[in-house]
């Protein structure tokens, strides 16, 4: 199956799980988002005190809403209408429908502290063009701060792929997962590297009971400050 074909089944499957995915994230379902990796996410952006910031792949908003409590100025998107409807309908930020295509492309002019991508880079030409956008996206300071699961836990081979997706762990109400594509350690700094952008920190969250890592956050800036806007 080609990659653009890859591509389409992740929105596909996105779009038939949404008000499931709701559920799941509205009543806690995921163990590992309980007990580790949203604190982390959270932990992870406050520690650059941002007042504005960029959630891309958003979904229904829950991260837009804690960082809002923190007095952070979030603007959420996400490919999926539905998800985004469900944002809009708790607050806690500004949501759109916006399509990583379209913000690589440059539709999304604004910039801000940080830019956001949560467990949500799961394509492959896609997240390339979409780290190449990032740039653009931050302020003078800025970052880029990416959740994802470390390679390191995501079984063999460890080589850079498509893999099939699953939903196990999520709760009830699940259809087809979507794929998504596996990077290294390496292949992600490179990446990384490819969009103008230096990695300064990598985070290790480590889940309670196994010890073993349960992401991998990944903190990058600019590699050459953003040009001003024209007074």
């Amino acid at each position: 199956m080609t990659d653009g074909a890859q591509e389409a089944l992740i929105l596909d499957a996105w779009r038939a799980n949404a008000r499931a995915w709701e559920c799941a994230v509205r009543e806690g379902s995921i163990e590992s988002r309980k007990l580790v990796t949203d604190r982390a996410i959270i932990d992870a952006v406050l520690a650059r005190s941002p007042r504005t910031a960029i959630d891309v792949g958003c979904g229904e908003g829950w991260l837009a809403r804690a960082l809002a409590e923190k007095d952070v100025q979030v603007l959420g998107t996400d490919a999926v209408p539905a998800l985004v409807e469900a944002a809009r309908a708790k607050g806690g930020g500004d949501f759109r429908v916006m399509s990583y295509e379209a913000i690589a492309s440059g539709a999304l002019d604004q910039r801000a502290d940080a830019v956001i991508c949560n467990f949500s880079l799961l394509g492959g030409a896609s997240v390339d063009a979409l780290l190449a956008a990032v740039p653009r996206l931050l302020e003078l300071g800025g970052a880029l701060i990416v959740q994802t699961l470390h390679p390191a836990m995501a079984g063999e081979p460890y080589a850079d792929g498509w893999r099939e997706g699953s939903w196990v762990g999520c709760g009830e109400g699940f259809g087809q997962a979507a794929p998504w594509y596996f990077r290294t350690l390496g292949t992600w700094v490179a990446a990384f590297e490819r969009a103008g952008l230096d990695l300064v920190q990598l985070v290790e969250p480590l889940h309670p009971d196994t010890g073993r890592p349960a992401s991998a956050i990944f903190v990058a800036v600019a590699r050459h400050a953003p040009p001003q806007s024209p007074n």
